[in-house]
């Protein structure tokens, strides 16, 4: 792993955020490294978790490939691909190869972020006491959310079984500034360690992080709400239904009025747990990358990502998100139907909502049995979002239900993949285990470390 350059570009491409006037050791030249040995004061803990938050916002991360390559993996039978960059038409065809730009993108940043948060964990004590155990968790946060990222994408699904011999990636937990080989040349940790990890991190940070912060900074609900997605892929019922109640009940959201109060939001809305905050310094703008550049029709966008018409078929008619669209053309003349969900450019992107805490609170304590966590039946909270919808109230669910009623309420907001894997269904012809679903180790990474081993059918 070429931990030097990731930490060069995290202490300054991170650290920027916090502004040119507040602390000059940052203000640096790009040809320049701050090593973690400069960090020396509160600030500049701080300006380096700023930075991170700041990371997340870039194309590599929740900016667009974490939501988008799901999106493509899991393309059949919801959306279309008609642009003409060729490695994200090899992940929408499922032939990706081992050189994939995309792959090699996410997992950098990743670790940029990861280098980051580490820094931060490691001179916390330099931090005013008052702020320790706050700045702490939203590390821990960041490096939680950001390590389950990477095992779902580079590592077989849970459900798949074999967790503690399945590989992911290497497990970084302490901060280094000057790369040796022999000392940081990690092999790849088990889906199960890094699963434990994720798990830790989040707990943790559920636990000291505030219930509100300011906007774009996790709180214990967001640290909640992702351990109902970790929860959910272990098949943790009780624990996935635990946690999502509590963001439900007390988290003070609320189930926006109608589906388009969601999205496109200058702020987060009533609903977001978690969103990343876009601005024309972060997004990385409309002619190459950024969620709206590809799932949003011209002018604004490429138009890249069309609607499968037949996708709409999954809603009954008076069903509002079937109408949550709208007819475009892509840049390449490609005419087509395009979702609304991000329509607009430097908006704020919901990376999890209420919405999916309600499906998750309910498909949790259908599967778990016995008295619902809550006392809301899952049928009732199904009914909570199909209501919202203006869609017909359902009089009993089934197990597929859940799936279904996913699908139509995350649709485009990289849920699918995780769905399919969790519940082993099908992407088109693909089980949910097969290699086309898992994204290659960077070639890159690997002629650097020779202890990373390479995914199957790659």
């Amino acid at each position: 792993m070429k931990i030097t350059k990731y930490i060069i570009h995290a202490s300054l491409g991170l650290l920027l955020l916090a502004g040119s006037g507040c602390n000059k050791k940052l203000d640096v030249l790009p040809q320049q490294q701050i090593t973690p040995d400069q960090i020396t004061t509160g600030d500049d803990v701080k300006a380096v978790l700023f930075g991170s938050y700041n990371s997340l916002q870039h194309y590599n991360s929740f900016g667009e490939r974490n939501l988008l390559a799901a999106d493509l993996l899991a393309a059949d039978e919801q959306l279309n691909w008609v642009g003409t960059f060729v490695a994200y038409r090899q992940l929408f065809e499922k032939k990706q190869d081992r050189t994939l730009s995309i792959a090699q993108g996410m997992w950098g940043r990743a670790y940029i972020v990861i280098a980051g948060v580490n820094t931060v964990l490691e001179k916390i004590n330099v931090v005013d006491t008052s702020e320790q155990k706050s700045i702490a968790a939203e590390a821990k946060f960041i490096r939680g959310i950001t390590y389950f990222e990477l095992a779902n994408f580079f590592g077989l699904p849970y459900s798949a079984g074999n967790t503690t011999t399945n590989p992911a990636v290497p497990l970084i937990l302490e901060s280094v500034g000057t790369y040796i080989p022999e000392r940081d040349n990690k092999p790849r940790s088990s889906v199960e360690d890094v699963y434990k990890q994720v798990i830790a991190d989040l707990t943790a940070a559920a636990a000291d992080l505030p219930e509100s912060n300011e906007s774009g900074r996790a709180t214990k609900y967001s640290a909640l709400a992702f351990l109902a997605r970790v929860y959910m892929n272990q098949g943790k019922y009780a624990e996935a239904a635990a946690a999502a109640n509590e963001v439900i009940t007390n988290g003070g959201f609320v189930i926006e009025a109608t589906i388009d109060k969601a999205f496109n939001n200058i702020t987060n809305s009533g609903e977001d747990i978690f969103a990343i905050q876009q601005s024309t310094q972060s997004n990385a703008g409309t002619s190459n990358n950024g969620i709206p550049t590809f799932y949003s029709a011209r002018p604004v966008g490429r138009g890249d990502v069309q609607v499968l018409p037949e996708f709409l078929n999954l809603y009954e008619n008076g069903d509002t998100r079937k109408t949550f669209v709208y007819n475009g053309v892509s840049i390449s003349g490609s005419r087509g139907i395009y979702t609304s969900k991000w329509k607009d450019i430097y908006k704020a992107i919901p990376v999890v909502r209420l919405a999916e805490m309600v499906l998750t609170r309910a498909e949790a304590n259908f599967r778990k049995g016995g008295a619902p966590t809550g006392g809301v039946s899952p049928l009732d909270d199904v009914n909570t979002i199909r209501n919202r919808a203006r869609a017909t109230p359902l009089t009993a669910v089934t197990s597929a239900d859940f799936a279904d009623e996913r699908f139509r309420e995350l649709v485009y907001e990289g849920d699918r993949l995780w769905t399919v894997k969790r519940l082993k269904l099908k992407v088109g012809s693909l089980n949910y285990d097969d290699p086309k679903l898992v994204l290659p180790v960077p070639q890159s990474e690997r002629d650097v470390n020779p202890n990373l081993s390479q995914n199957p059918g790659y």
